[in-house]
């Protein structure tokens, strides 16, 4: 009799569940790992002074000579920013899309990496084999072209992960998401779909990206005395199109600003995604050369972000464009949870200068790339899955899915939410939570990758909240005396010129508890330091209720 296959695959997130952004995700089968995108999180309030989160990839590191490959759906941050990171531990072939890998190769020239990349273009169609796996990519529509979801054939059966996604029937670059194909793969059976959830609580369908450009029309119609200013997103290079084919026929010349819009583009223009007249682009230092209404400004910064050009250019920053009465911002992206107050201090400050502000929220200048309710339904309808995982989401939205996924007649026992590092077993009878792996974030702050952890971040919010006081005392170590000191520096906690009868007091028990350490003669410097550090936070509690961080600095000669 042929011998029974005992193998499950295995299913495990790194990232991008019960979260937005830092999307990856793992398929496992005997001995054989593929990834499906390498993204980056943004920090939160809870992390001061940091620039980036990326996934912790303990995991694969350990594992790294049965990797596969790492097959990427598009080109966003939250899909492939973490890869420069990565890099510097594993180093798998990466498949990607034309413009996918030309934003990486920009992306990877930032950074000094002791191995070289292995990038593999492919295009929608394309199968790669990948020890027992087969990756098929399949063109779908998102706010970024060259957008693929991903049919895996497995040895238990396809799976589909549908990346981020809509259904956008009148794409600027008219290329349908392949629907065709989807329903073909139900029809052959889907054991389980991985389907994006980021705006399952939108009702209905996502509008349309030409929806944008009508909207564009009419502004640039009805304000044909301003100098007219979008700020977008870099990566979506249809919109950018949209902004430069509107321009064009109102007679503009379009000035690019922000590194990223200019990476991208720049890209985009190169392997041809974008299509510009000649003579359309200008350098920012032309600008003034022109008169307002002659002139359009792409610009980052539609998420408030304070280096951004548009950041700069409002506050009087920029050298080379400074935003006043004779300008009109668009800001066609809405802004992502968290942002709301960068994006509003923008605006006020932009209002206040006399510049004419239009937003989502007034008029139609942004549609999600997004999936909503109904196409989220047809992705499922289409595909007919076993099992379903819902991915990309917060813990909402992810409990959102599932009930939209009973809804469309799915077993309850066929669906299971996921967290990061837990470990999902799929046979063709079942699916089950099953152990775990290594996993959670590491820091990224400025060149530090991962040198910031719990305890520091413990201590850059004390010192946020609380301030800090420095003892300075300085012992002889053989006489057991009090050389000099101790001297209080404060920081962030009073202002020492209106503080001072608070800090002598500070200082008398500092000198008290450090006389008492030396007359008794304790020797350990540790010791010493912690009675003079527990009597100064006393003193401070009971006369302030504050409790600063206290820092002493007892130096012996």
């Amino acid at each position: 009799m042929p011998k029974k296959n005992n193998e499950k695959l295995k299913v495990i997130s790194l990232g991008g569940l019960g979260e937005i952004g830092k999307n990856i995700t793992l398929l496992e089968y005997g001995e054989d790992i593929i990834i499906i995108d390498c993204g980056i999180g943004f920090p939160d309030s809870e992390m001061p002074g940091v620039d980036l989160v990326v996934p912790d990839v303990t995991y694969l590191e350990e594992n790294s000579d049965r990797i596969r490959g790492l097959f990427l759906t598009h080109g966003h941050e939250d899909h492939i920013g973490a890869i420069p990171y990565v890099l510097r531990s594993i180093n798998p072939k990466i498949y990607g899309t034309n413009l996918t890998l030309g934003i990486i190769e920009n992306k990877l020239e930032e950074h000094s990496l002791d191995v070289e990349p292995k990038l593999c273009k492919v295009k929608p169609g394309d199968v790669i084999k990948a020890g027992c796996f087969s990756v098929e990519f399949i063109h779908v529509n998102h706010s970024i072209a060259d957008a693929c979801a991903l049919a895996i054939k497995t040895p238990l059966g396809y799976v589909i992960h549908t990346g981020d996604f809509k259904l956008d029937l009148t794409p600027v670059d008219g290329e349908v998401m392949d629907i065709a194909r989807l329903g073909e793969l139900g029809k052959k059976g889907v054991l389980l779909l991985l389907c994006e959830s980021t705006n399952v609580e939108q009702p209905g369908y996502t509008l349309s990206e030409k929806r944008v450009g009508e909207s564009l029309e009419n502004i640039f119609s009805r304000h044909s005395d301003k100098r007219i200013v979008i700020a977008t997103f870099s990566s979506n290079v249809h919109r950018v199109q949209q902004v430069i084919d509107t321009s064009v026929r109102f007679g503009r010349k379009v000035a690019i600003l922000g590194r990223s819009m200019q990476n991208i583009v720049g890209a985009a223009i190169e392997l041809g995604y974008m299509n510009i007249p000649e003579n359309t682009i200008i350098d920012v230092s032309e600008v003034k050369r022109f008169k307002p209404d002659q002139v359009t400004l792409v610009t980052t910064g539609s998420q408030g972000e304070p280096m951004s050009a548009l950041y700069r250019m409002t506050f009087s920053e920029s050298n080379k464009v400074e935003l006043g009465p004779n300008d009109l911002v668009v800001i066609s992206a809405h802004p992502i949870p968290g942002n709301e107050k960068l994006v509003n201090k923008i605006v006020n400050e932009l209002l206040r200068r006399g510049v004419g502000v239009f937003r989502d929220s007034t008029v139609e200048v942004h549609v999600s790339g997004h999936a909503c309710r109904e196409e989220l339904k047809l992705m499922h309808a289409l595909t007919k899955p076993k099992f379903f995982i819902p991915i990309h989401g917060e813990t909402r939205h992810l409990a959102m899915h599932r009930e939209l996924a009973l809804q469309m007649g799915m077993p309850d026992k066929n669906i299971v939410i996921s967290d990061i590092g837990r470990v999902v077993e799929i046979d063709k009878k079942s699916i089950r939570l099953a152990g775990s792996v290594p996993a959670g974030i590491v820091l990224v702050d400025g060149y530090g990758v991962g040198d910031v952890g719990n305890i520091v971040l413990r201590d850059r919010r004390h010192l946020a909240e609380d301030g800090l006081i420095v003892v300075v005392a300085t012992v002889d170590s053989e006489t057991m005396e009090v050389v000099s000191g101790p001297d209080i520096i404060s920081r962030g906690f009073v202002y020492v010129r209106e503080a001072e009868e608070l800090l002598d007091g500070a200082r008398g028990v500092a000198e008290e508890a450090l006389w008492k350490c030396l007359d008794a003669g304790v020797g350990d410097w540790t010791q010493i330091k912690n009675k003079v550090k527990d009597a100064v936070n006393r003193y401070i509690l009971d006369q302030t209720n504050r409790k600063p961080m206290i820092l002493p600095v007892i130096m012996n000669v």
